[in-house]
C-alpha cells in the first residue's frame, strides 16, 4: 500500500529541469529492467506513431532497493512497511502522456480496483495482474525443476533464475493489459519500491498540502488538520494512504497522491531546491535507490525535452470510469470502466498545442451560433448513456453537450434492462436545470434517482431518440471490440466529485482536496 507514493521519485525528475544534475550525477548506476514488450525502441527522439510517449509508472511494494538490497531495519520502521508477506502488490499504476510536441505532459493513474479482461485469468482487478503472472511463471519453473530432480537430474533454474523470470511474466502480463484498456502504445516503463517517496520528500524538505477537513484515520494513521501544512516522510505516507473515511474512497486516495505530486515537482522545480548541491544530491540518491528504467530509454534525452515544460503544463487526472461500486464476478467490490471510453479519452490527451488550439477555436466559433446551442445553467456535470442498440449513439450526444458547452463527464453504454426509454436523470425531477436540459435535448422526460450529486445529471438515449447529437462523430465511431467490452456489473455511484480541483504543478499553492 504504501508504494502508492513512490513513483512521485521518477515524477518529480521528469517533470523538472534537476534531471540534468539527477542523471548526469548516477551515470550508469540506475537500475535496469530488460525483457519488456514495448512500443517505441527508438526513445524519446522519435516521435511515436500513436501521437505520444508513453511512460508506464508502477509502484511496487517492495522490501528492496531498486539494486536488489534489503532495506535497513530502521528504513522499514520508517516507512511502516509491516510484515514482508511476499506478494509483488501494485496498487499505484499510472501512465504518463507526452505529445510529440513536447507541449503537456498529463499523468493519467489508473485505479487499483480497475476491472479488466486478463485472457490469461478472466476478470480481475488490475492490482492482481503482476502477481498473478508471476506466480504462473514461477509455478511453471519450479515444476519444472520437480520434475528434473524426480528423474534424478540437475534442476535446470536457479532460485534466482526463477524469481527473474517470474518478475518478467508479472511486467510483461501488466503491460499488456494496460495497453489494452488505453489504446496506447507503451514506449517506456519505469518501476519504483516504496523508499523513494519518504527520500525525496524529506530531500525537498517537506510538502505541502491543503485538506478540506480534518482528518483523523486509524487505519492509515492520519491524523492531520484542515487547512495548508507541510507534511515530511512518514507524515505523507500516511496523507496519501488514507481511503476510508473518504467520500470517494479510492478516487479520493488518487486524488490526494495527484495533489502530493504536484507539489512535489513545484518544491522540486523552486529556486531552494535548484541552487542547493546538498538537495540535488539527495534527489539523485532517492532516484538511485528506488527507481528501475527501461534499459532503452533515453532518460537524458526525455528530461530535456520535458525541461522547458512550465508547472501549469504538467497535469494529473485519473481514467474515465463507469462507477466506482460496481460488483465483479464473485461478488468483489470493484471500479468499472469503458475501454472503448478510455481509448477516446487517451487520444485527446495526445493532441498538440495547435492540435488544441485549433479544436477550441473552432467549439468557440460553434458556440452561441444557435442560441438554442447553449447551456441552460452553469456547473452541470452530464453522463450520456447508451440504453439503445445505435453504435456511436452516446459519443454523438456527448460531442453536441461538449461542442456548446456542457461538461461531459463520460460516455457509455447503459446497463442492460435499467432503461427502457430516452429520459434525463437527476437526484430531483423538479429540478429546474434538469427540466431544462430535457427540454433543449428534445421535450425528454426527467425522472429521480436520489443517490445521484447534486448538479450531476445522465442523459438516457434509446433508438427512438430524436434530440441533438453530432451526426459525424456518430458516424465515426465504431462498432464495439467484443474482445475489449466493459467487465463486471456497473453500480449507479459514478465517482464524480462535487468540487474537482485541476491539478498541476503550477506553484500556485497546494490543491485543498478531501
Amino acid at each position: 500500500m504504501q508504494a502508492i507514493m513512490a513513483v512521485m521519485a521518477v515524477i518529480a525528475v521528469v517533470f523538472s529541469g534537476v534531471g540534468y544534475f539527477v542523471v548526469g550525477k548516477l551515470g550508469g548506476d540506475m537500475a535496469s529492467v530488460s525483457n519488456v514488450a514495448l512500443g517505441n525502441e527508438g526513445g524519446i527522439g522519435e516521435k511515436s506513431a500513436d501521437g505520444a510517449v508513453d511512460i508506464l509508472l508502477v509502484g511496487k511494494d517492495s522490501r528492496t532497493d531498486a539494486q536488489g538490497n534489503s532495506l535497513s531495519d530502521e528504513e522499514l520502521r520508517n516507512l511502516h512497511a509491516g510484515v514482508d508477506e511476499g506478494e509483488e502488490n501494485t496498487d499505484t499504476i499510472m501512465m504518463i502522456r507526452v505529445p510529440n510536441d513536447g507541449s503537456r505532459a498529463t499523468a493519467v493513474s489508473i485505479p487499483r480496483d480497475t476491472y479488466v479482461h486478463d485472457g490469461a485469468y478472466g476478470n480481475t482487478k488490475i492490482n492482481a495482474v503482476f502477481a498473478g503472472h508471476k506466480a504462473d511463471k514461477v509455478a511453471e519453473l519450479e515444476a519444472e525443476n520437480a520434475q528434473a530432480e524426480a528423474a534424478g537430474q540437475k534442476p535446470p533454474h536457479s532460485e534466482k533464475d526463477i524469481e527473474k523470470q517470474g518478475v518478467e511474466a508479472g511486467r510483461t502480463g501488466l503491460i499488456s493489459i494496460v495497453r489494452q484498456i488505453t489504446g496506447v502504445s507503451i514506449d517506456h516503463y519505469a518501476e519504483i519500491g516504496l523508499l523513494g517517496f519518504v527520500l525525496l520528500t524529506d530531500a525537498v524538505d517537506g510538502v505541502d498540502v491543503c485538506l478540506n477537513n480534518d482528518v483523523d484515520d486509524e487505519m492509515s494513521g492520519a491524523k492531520f488538520p484542515k487547512g495548508e501544512q507541510t507534511l515530511h516522510g512518514a507524515q505523507g505516507l500516511a496523507f496519501v494512504r488514507q481511503r476510508y473515511e473518504l467520500p470517494r474512497g479510492d478516487l479520493d486516495r488518487i486524488v490526494r497522491q495527484q495533489s502530493y505530486m504536484a507539489s512535489l515537482v513545484s518544491k522540486v522545480l523552486s529556486n531552494d531546491t535548484l541552487t542547493s548541491p546538498s538537495k540535488l544530491s539527495k534527489i539523485a540518491e532517492a532516484v538511485e535507490r528506488s527507481v528501475v528504467i527501461d534499459e532503452g530509454w533515453d532518460i537524458m534525452g526525455f528530461v530535456g525535452q520535458l525541461a522547458g515544460l512550465a508547472g501549469g503544463n504538467v497535469t494529473f487526472t485519473t481514467i474515465p470510469v463507469t462507477s466506482i461500486d460496481g460488483v465483479g464476478d464473485n461478488g468483489e467490490s470493484i471500479v468499472t470502466i469503458d475501454p472503448n471510453e478510455v481509448h477516446k479519452f487517451m487520444e485527446g490527451l495526445a493532441q498538440t498545442a495547435d492540435e488544441t488550439e485549433s479544436q477550441e477555436a473552432s467549439q468557440e466559433a460553434a458556440e452561441g451560433s444557435n442560441p438554442s446551442e447553449k447551456p441552460v445553467a452553469e456547473n452541470m456535470n452530464i453522463h450520456v448513456l447508451n440504453a439503445g442498440s445505435i453504435d456511436g449513439l452516446a459519443s454523438g450526444i456527448g460531442e453536441w453537450l461538449t461542442r456548446v458547452g456542457y461538461t461531459v463527464e463520460r460516455t457509455s453504454n447503459a446497463q442492460s434492462g435499467v432503461y427502457s426509454e430516452s429520459q434525463i436523470v437527476a437526484a430531483d425531477a423538479n429540478d429546474p436545470a434538469a427540466r431544462a436540459l430535457a427540454e433543449q435535448m428534445g421535450g425528454l422526460p426527467v425522472s429521480a434517482n436520489q443517490g445521484l450529486e447534486p448538479g450531476t445529471y445522465i442523459v438516457v438515449a434509446t433508438d427512438d431518440y430524436a434530440g441533438p447529437k453530432d451526426d459525424a462523430a456518430q458516424a465515426a465511431e465504431p462498432s464495439e471490440d467484443p474482445s475489449n467490452a466493459p467487465a463486471g456489473t456497473p453500480g449507479d455511484d459514478f465517482g464524480t466529485a462535487e468540487v474537482a480541483p485541476k491539478i498541476d504543478a503550477g506553484g500556485d499553492g497546494p490543491r485543498c482536496v478531501n
